[in-house]
């Protein structure tokens, strides 16, 4: 596919997910033209990468709006200036990093996000490389048994889980249903365990060991084997790509059918990456 591109070059990272796209400065107004080709490199590689990009935040914003309406992240206050941009610093004293656990984006949330784009302002010299997961392989390789089972199944997501804050009170007494959830004072939403893609009609794993704490009416005792095992199983190598940043670095990839993990073994220097959330829509 890749020597189909007229306007753009597209490397791809690994096999199964990720893609390095030059020959665009994303600083530019794109034509119609020049965005579709991303637009198709995006869909079918879920995760761009686009070095050597000199973009303020209103030109970050500009690129993120021509994949749909620019969304709202919950827990993070925005960029001085632009309410579409947070910044996700981690300092040099700092261990922990945000978001350091193998995720998709804000599942917790009734309108899940479509997609996130980062854009990296400082980079330690050494470390500090993100990885991607394709969803869409790992919903494939699972045996017909499995994917029967997961076909009719919900996985209840929660903005608390692997925080103090989870009220696990209220969510060990028996099957975990509607009315539960309602009474836990964090956000929580509910979504299905396969997912159909909106625009490639492709069925995905849609789960994050982030945020999904159990099945729609199961327990959590019930849920967690099987939640263990398809964690385990989505991040396998072959389904993955690993991503060394530079400074000046744009990546754009889609929530819908894709888990992340960035990773922490960059303690004693500074990182900036300046994140604009893309809004979706309900999966289904």
């Amino acid at each position: 596919m890749e020597n189909t591109y007229k306007h753009i070059s597209v490397e791809p990272l690994a096999p199964a997910i990720g893609a390095e796209v030059s020959g665009v400065d994303l600083s530019q107004i794109l034509s119609d033209e020049v965005f579709a080709e991303i637009h198709r490199a995006f869909l079918s590689h879920i995760a761009l990468f686009f070095r050597d990009q000199t973009l303020t935040s209103g030109q970050q914003v500009a690129f993120a709006a021509r994949f749909g309406p620019i969304g709202r992240y919950p827990f993070a206050e925005p960029v001085d200036g632009n309410p579409d941009v947070i910044a996700i610093i981690k300092e040099a004293h700092q261990t922990s990093n945000f978001g350091g656990i193998w995720h998709t984006d804000t599942t917790y949330l009734e309108k899940p996000s479509l997609g996130s784009m980062l854009y990296a302002r400082q980079v330690p010299a050494v470390g500090g490389d993100t990885m991607w997961s394709n969803m869409y392989a790992a919903y494939d390789a699972l045996s017909d048994g499995m994917k029967e089972m997961l076909s009719s199944l919900r996985g209840i997501n929660s903005a608390a889980k692997n925080k103090d804050a989870l009220r696990m009170d209220h969510l060990e007494d028996g099957a975990m249903t509607g009315k539960n959830v309602e009474e836990v004072d964090v956000k929580m939403a509910t979504h299905p365990v396969v997912r159909t893609h909106p625009e490639t009609g492709r069925k995905s794993l849609y789960i994050s060991q982030a945020h999904t704490i159990a099945f729609e009416g199961m327990t959590i005792a019930e849920s967690t084997p099987i939640l263990e095992y398809l964690y385990a199983h989505a991040i396998q190598e072959e389904f993955t790509c690993r991503f060394r940043w530079t400074a000046n670095t744009l990546a754009v990839w889609d929530n819908r059918c894709g888990l992340h993990y960035p990773l922490n073994d960059y303690h004693g220097h500074r990182r900036e990456m300046h994140r604009i959330t893309l809004q979706g829509d309900v999966p289904v």
